[in-house]
């Protein structure tokens, strides 16, 4: 009870200093002061609805709505919240000095500066911009994103090999067809030898992906399809009325693997053949620190030669560090996603790139290369409960192999 009143003064006060802000720049303005208080009101009480009527198995388009509004009306003013309260510690301090030199006039407090508020609302625009945009535009703004890797020892008939790799399509997020099929197309475009999916097919429920099996089926690789499970996949984050239940439900999961083409592997491996030299595909369950841990990379990989090239399918990039990287045999590389790279953050190739992501994982997005083993986090394809992007668009890779 006492957390959830002090939530409940934490965001009175975020409003009520954002309201500070817009009554100095607009004083006359009564229409906009108004409309600030109405789409507050709005917001809190379809926010409220959403958190009463929550339930972890439907992370769809609803719950979307609701994370998107609070995003969209929190973050901005948490800006303002940082200038205004910084104004009033500088307000307070310059009545003391001006008290304690006896220069006081009219009230203790002087009065808010216009520029500080004005400042602050032009800050809090870039934010409530970019957010509107990472759901109106951002979540299906595909890039792909491509990598040439060389190796010694790569079979000389898989110089120039190429794979696609797409992972977290979040089936059970998707709200435009149109669009989703723009993604589809474009994987395709890339004309790979094999696509491989590296998990999270769901957020929760097979039948999530039920509507989407026709388009997906659209993928084509003259080497095939393969994929992997993540750690949505197997329900874990919701109650089913019985074991068996929750047993069909992953049940049902392979079968639309099957129907979409794929070849699911589950700590098991398979030869790509190719002009009669071949390489390891290894497939394991979801194994990531602090997630569930069913992988089992030493079964996946039995009875392979020590000689031999090698490429992982494992979701969690926490694999990496954990188990991966240290393993008996040379793994040269390692395809990841899961972190989504928080659907949030700023990348500017050669300058900057951050994602709260960081913070929680050492290796969240992009190429990484340790050992001399490679590891490549996918920033996903799809998005789960924020329906946007920002900065960290929906990924298409296409890694290239190349003998040294």
């Amino acid at each position: 009870m006492i957390r959830i009143l002090l939530l409940i003064i934490f965001v009175f006060l975020i409003d009520w200093y954002s309201y500070q802000a817009f009554k100095t720049v607009f004083p006359e303005q009564n229409w906009i002061k108004i409309g600030f208080w109405i789409f507050s009101f709005f917001v809190y009480l379809f926010v409220t609805y959403g958190f009463l009527t929550f339930s972890r198995g439907n992370l769809g388009l609803n719950f979307g709505r609701m994370i998107s509004l609070l995003v969209l009306s929190l973050i901005p003013k948490l800006i303002v919240l940082g200038f205004m309260f910084g104004e009033d510690i500088l307000r307070f301090l310059t009545g003391i000095f001006y008290s304690v030199a006896g220069n006081q006039e009219g009230d203790f407090l002087p009065d808010r500066r216009k520029f500080v508020s004005q400042a602050a609302l032009a800050l809090s625009a870039v934010p409530f911009l970019g957010i509107l945009h990472g759901v109106l535009v951002g979540k299906y703004r595909y890039r792909v994103v491509n990598h040439t890797l060389e190796f010694d020892d790569l079979p000389q008939e898989f110089d120039g090999f190429t794979i696609t790799q797409i992972s977290d399509i979040h089936s059970g997020s998707f709200d435009n067809k149109k669009k989703l099929e723009y993604g589809i197309d474009l994987i395709n475009q890339q004309k790979s030898d094999v696509i491989l999916f590296t998990g999270d097919l769901v957020n929760n429920h097979a039948k999530e992906m039920e509507p989407w099996i026709d388009t997906f089926k659209k993928l084509k690789a003259p080497m095939g399809k393969y994929s992997i499970l993540g750690n949505h996949d197997y329900g874990d984050y919701i109650s089913w009325p019985s074991k068996e239940a929750k047993e069909a439900n992953l049940q049902r999961l392979y079968e639309i693997q099957e129907e979409l083409g794929f070849t699911l592997l589950r700590n098991e491996h398979v030869k790509i053949i190719k002009s009669g030299a071949s390489i390891d595909l290894i497939g394991v369950e979801n194994w990531g620190k602090g997630f569930g841990q069913y992988g089992d990379l030493k079964k996946a990989a039995v009875n392979l030669s020590d000689q031999s090239f090698k490429i992982l399918m494992s979701h969690d990039p926490s694999h990496f560090d954990e188990e991966v990287k240290k393993f008996s045999q040379l793994i040269h590389l390692t395809l990841s996603g899961h972190t989504h790279g928080m659907q949030f953050g700023i990348e500017i190739p050669g300058f900057i790139k951050w994602s709260p992501a960081s913070l929680r994982y050492p290796k969240w997005a992009g190429l990484y290369e340790e050992l001399g083993r490679y590891l490549h986090v996918n920033r996903g394809f799809g998005f789960l409960a924020f329906p946007g992007r920002v900065g960290i668009w929906p990924e298409i890779t296409v890694l290239t192999l190349k003998k040294k």
